[in-house]
């Protein structure tokens, strides 16, 4: 699919679609549906999705040039390797534009990022920097957050049940009202260099 012909994109379905390794740029993208499109390696300049529904999708290394996401959904998708710090997100947020659902996001940053009440469910999360970011009453339920860097990091009221793999310091993190499954909680006491016996 040729996207020159058009500059906006309303209520579209593009299906199985290879776009990558090409530059989509000052394109936007209205209530639009994605099915099995492969994105990667490529750049999304300046471009809007709102409304829009990733499902299945390959955004892996995806270059985020200032484009803006207003209530976007990705399921099943792999999105590996994305600075996500790049997005030209609004100045006033009261909650997150994006949500992910059983989608891969690992080598992913985050870093400094206010994204309040993000989902990020059932979902691989490895090695990705949440730090000095505000995540707070966000979901992380199901999701393996191995590796992931939390420093600075506001997770108050964030949902971490059944979650598994993190590492957060309670010193370093505000964590005031979070849930954690009681049995993965104890991954909290690290921090508190003691030792554990039955």
């Amino acid at each position: 699919m040729n996207l020159e012909e058009k500059s906006e994109y309303w209520s579209e379905k593009f299906i199985g679609v290879d776009f990558s390794e090409i530059e989509i740029s000052s394109k936007e993208f209205d209530g639009c549906t994605f099915d099995k499109c492969n994105f990667s390696e490529a750049t999304f300049k300046q471009c809007n999705f709102v409304d829009c529904e990733f499902t299945g999708c390959n955004l892996s290394n995806v270059k985020m040039e200032y484009s803006k996401f207003s209530d976007v959904c990705f399921r099943d998708s792999k999105l590996i390797g994305i600075n996500w710090t790049k997005v030209s997100w609004p100045r006033l947020m009261f909650s997150s534009p994006i949500k992910f659902y059983t989608s891969i996001l690992n080598d992913s940053s985050f870093y400094g990022l206010s994204l309040q009440d993000l989902t990020l469910e059932e979902c691989k999360v490895h090695n990705v920097d949440f730090r000095d970011g505000d995540f707070s009453n966000s979901n992380f339920t199901y999701t393996d957050l191995s590796g992931c860097i939390f420093a600075n990091t506001n997770l108050s009221g964030a949902d971490f049940s059944e979650a598994t793999g993190y590492d957060i310091d309670i010193y370093r993190n505000t964590i005031k009202k979070a849930k954690f499954t009681r049995f993965e909680s104890l991954r909290l006491l690290d921090s508190l260099e003691i030792e554990l016996v039955d």
